[in-house]
């Protein structure tokens, strides 16, 4: 494989420009999100879209497209490469003509936030990071974890109280150091800020640094690979972070400029759920940006982030391919999961099985055609919120 292309950093709102080889979070002139950007004229010289197939699968197939400079800094457990699942049994059920599903519940520690992480931990070690923090509702924090472990790098995990006693506990297991907050998600993230400052802990949180968004932008690259360099008419997202949306976004702008696909692009669809879905009410109301969504409420822990620090690239992303955004209740969450489960053998995590929901929902209200081609995305594995399994409808004889 060949050098990494990173050329250097964009802040994403005011376009400053920053030096790639120092560490960095958010943009220092205006404290939006930075992007790693590529000399894609260089890479587009070199890089043929058909050599990446003979590769070991993963997303450091993508090597030259990622951050990170001497291979010997890159941290792995064999994250990426999942199957794209033609669903045929939900197209039955629907009445769809072309349903994939995107199965990120077989990376390591069951969920695509594998992908980021390993990004991520990646380029801190080759920046010298010696300890990392996060906080996380449960998923993140166990990716963290790992990578952290591997790399050698000390992990402080910062979750609120609800979360899943068995992901901390694989927390605990790889060595992290956790600490309990009331509250949700950016109550973690603001103690975490507190307690590390002054204490050299470079903060992962989602897209408070650029590298998280490169590890997910390797969805994208797989979905045109595994549909032979097509894209889908329509991607179905369960959005917290939108770390997926933004990364994805990306991936398919830079495959333009490398020439692998055309400007046609799908069309985003966010999801969230009825108890905290701020992305959904911006987007309804027509606003860039979105308001906290006071007492977020969901069994779908993922996308219960009552504020996302990328909201305005969300939307943007949604709005300019034509997309949309759409809420779903936790009944609906479970009937998704069982009905996923049964018709396809997949046992989504919730914000897996919101993503199905939500497009059983826009279906059903004609936003979309059955006609189109849709890829949903499973971020995770059922098995790490088995106990929602005691909840789901029983099947009847």
């Amino acid at each position: 494989m060949g050098r990494s292309y990173l050329s250097h950093l964009e802040c994403s709102a005011c376009g400053a420009i920053w030096s790639a080889d120092e560490l960095h979070t958010l943009c220092r002139a205006c404290g939006k999100v930075l992007f790693a950007r590529y000399d894609l004229d260089s890479a587009r010289t070199s890089l043929k879209r058909d050599d990446f197939g003979s590769r070991e699968p993963g997303i450091w197939r993508w090597r030259e497209l990622l951050p990170v400079r001497d291979e010997a800094n890159i941290v792995a457990l064999g994250e990426g490469g999942t199957p794209l699942l033609r669903a045929r049994g939900l197209e039955q059920r629907l009445g769809a003509r072309e349903v994939y599903i995107k199965d990120e519940g077989l990376n390591p520690t069951g969920t695509f936030k594998a992908r980021g992480l390993s990004a991520a931990v990646s380029r801190a070690k080759e920046l010298g990071v010696s300890s990392i923090a996060v906080p996380s509702a449960g998923n993140a924090a166990a990716a963290l974890a790992a990578y952290a472990a591997r790399a050698g790098i000390e992990a402080w995990i910062y979750v609120p109280r609800h979360t899943p006693e068995a992901m901390m506990n694989e927390c605990r297991a790889y060595g992290a150091r956790i600490r309990v907050v009331d509250g949700l998600i950016d109550d973690a993230g603001r103690l975490m800020r507190e307690d590390g400052a002054g204490r050299g802990w470079f903060d992962v949180s989602t897209l408070r640094e650029p590298y998280r968004a490169e590890g997910k932008k390797t969805m994208g690259y797989e979905i045109a690979q595994q549909l032979g360099w097509r894209l889908p008419d329509v991607l179905v997202y369960p959005t917290g972070g939108g770390t997926g949306i933004v990364g994805m976004w990306k991936a398919f702008q830079e495959m333009e400029a490398l020439g692998w696909i055309g400007p046609k692009r799908p069309r985003f669809v966010s999801v969230q759920a009825e108890g905290c879905a701020p992305i959904v009410k911006a987007f309804e109301s027509g606003s860039r940006t979105a308001e906290r969504w006071p007492e977020a409420r969901t069994i779908a822990a993922g996308i219960r982030v009552p504020a996302a620090l990328a909201d305005y690239l969300i939307l943007d992303a949604v709005r300019a391919t034509q997309g949309t955004a759409v809420a779903v209740s936790d009944a609906e969450i479970l009937a998704a999961m069982a009905e996923m489960a049964r018709l396809e053998g997949v046992f989504a995590a919730p914000e897996g099985a919101a993503a199905y929901a939500g497009y059983r929902k826009l279906l059903a209200h004609g936003a979309l055609d059955p006609s189109e081609s849709v890829v949903l995305f499973n971020t995770g594995s059922g098995l790490k919120t088995h106990e929602l399994a005691e909840s789901l409808p029983a099947p009847t004889f």
